[in-house]
């Protein structure tokens, strides 16, 4: 059995599992409809395989080389971030005209949330939400470049071992973030509820804003 093999197991799951901005984006898409979670969810996963095709072709290792362009690129994805946490916040204070609304007409009310979910699924923004959100992270690159490298055996070649290695992190993000957005849509009834939703809007806003300023304001400390 290759013992790094199954220690880097548990090191991916880990990885994947450890909540940050591609977990709680998952769980505002999958508050709005299913499709847009598991869309989400996948855009995640094809935003891991641009950090693992950059891995690869060494294009990590100039991130890491060239302290301007990683922070540069750390800023684009800091404010992409920051604006979906200041999108869930107003969404959050508007809570009152949503369905479930005390005094609201509940036909207006049905027919804003159906548009909500409309709008957040059948466009592709879950997807392209959960791609961005993954891609615009070079910290992502750079965690593919400094941790697969410690579990290619000496002697080893290293292309065919990277990929193998890769390809475990993809699968598990295939496997965890789906089953988040299905865990979420399965409690949706309840976690739908104006309470429960204005507040789980509100705390992955607090939580994306949060991020996106850390990434921000890391480049002016470094």
């Amino acid at each position: 059995m290759d013992a790094q093999l199954v220690a880097f197991t548990g090191v991916a799951a880990g990885m994947v599992a450890m909540p940050g901005a591609d977990f709680t984006v998952v769980v505002r898409n999958a508050l709005a409809s299913r499709r847009a979670g598991v869309l989400c969810a996948f855009g995640i996963a094809a935003g891991l395989l641009v950090h693992t095709a950059l891995a690869v072709a060494g294009v990590a290792a100039v991130l890491a080389a060239v302290p301007a362009l990683f922070r540069a690129l750390q800023v684009v994805g800091g404010c992409y971030v920051l604006y979906l946490g200041v999108r869930a916040l107003r969404s959050a204070v508007r809570w009152e005209t949503r369905p479930g609304a005390p005094g609201a007409d509940p036909v207006a009310e049905r027919r804003v949330g159906e548009e909500a979910r409309a709008v957040a699924g059948g466009r592709g923004g879950g997807l392209r939400e959960g791609f961005l959100t993954n891609a615009l992270n070079p910290k992502a690159s750079l965690t593919f470049l400094s941790v697969l490298p410690q579990f290619v055996p000496a002697g080893s070649p290293a292309m065919p071992r990277t990929l193998l290695l890769a390809t475990i992190v993809v699968a598990f993000a295939l496997l965890w973030f789906p089953a988040v957005a299905l865990l979420v849509d399965r409690l949706g009834r309840w976690l739908r509820e104006p309470r429960a939703a204005r507040a789980i809007e509100g705390g992955t806003g607090a939580a994306l804003t949060a991020l996106g300023l850390a990434l921000l304001a890391e480049p002016l400390f470094t």
